[in-house]
C-alpha cells in the first residue's frame, strides 16, 4: 500500500470514530428519554432504539480503532 492510501484509510477511520461517538451519544439521549414516556410500549421502544444506536456506534468505534491500529502498523513498516 502506498502512503497516500494508508493516510486516506486512517482519515476515513477517524471520521467513522467520530460518527460512532455521535451515534452513541444520541443513543444515550434516547435512553434518557425513557423517563418522559408514559406507556410500557413507549418505554420499550425507546429502550430498544437506544440500545441499537449504542451498539451500532460502539461497533463503528471498535472497527475504526482496529483499522487505525492496523494501518499505523503498515505505515511503520
Amino acid at each position: 500500500m502506498e502512503t497516500n492510501e494508508i493516510n486516506a484509510g486512517i482519515k476515513a477511520a477517524q471520521i467513522n470514530n467520530a460518527l460512532g461517538f455521535f451515534i452513541i451519544t444520541f443513543g444515550v439521549i434516547v435512553l434518557f428519554a425513557m423517563i418522559y414516556t408514559e406507556t410500557f410500549v413507549e418505554h420499550m421502544t425507546d429502550m430498544v432504539a437506544g440500545l441499537i444506536l449504542i451498539s451500532i456506534g460502539g461497533g463503528m468505534m471498535w472497527k475504526a480503532k482496529s483499522t487505525i491500529k492496523k494501518l499505523n502498523a503498515k505505515k511503520e513498516q
